[in-house]
């Protein structure tokens, strides 16, 4: 191999080694990029990713005081059927009293 033959082969292996990193650049910068209109819209996605995490605060917010309020009421009507449950027990035992009484004045 002369001295042409030589410089030839170098210059070819160097021209394609330097295609090939040129390529991969390219295709490296391609699929990594965010141009601009890409960037605008990530920013509207993180907007909305945002106030979608304020709607879900705000409801569940909102449903644990609506459980509150709920396990209030059912405490409350609970104690009222208590209370309604021992005066008809009240009730039914003074009414077996008042047959019993009856009962005896009848039977005198």
């Amino acid at each position: 191999m002369n001295r042409l033959e030589f410089v030839a082969a170098t210059s070819i292996v160097l021209f394609i080694a330097f295609a090939l990193g040129w390529f991969a650049y390219w295709l490296l910068h391609r699929f990594t990029r965010i141009a601009g209109a890409d960037m605008g819209e990530v920013d509207r996605l993180a907007q909305s990713l945002h106030e979608a995490e304020e709607a879900r605060d705000q409801a569940l917010i909102y449903l644990e005081q609506r459980e509150s309020e709920l396990a209030n009421h059912i405490s409350q009507a609970e104690a009222e059927l208590r209370a309604a449950m021992e005066g008809l027990r009240d009730a039914r035992q003074e009414a077996e009293e008042m047959r019993a009484y009856i009962e005896r004045m009848n039977a005198s």
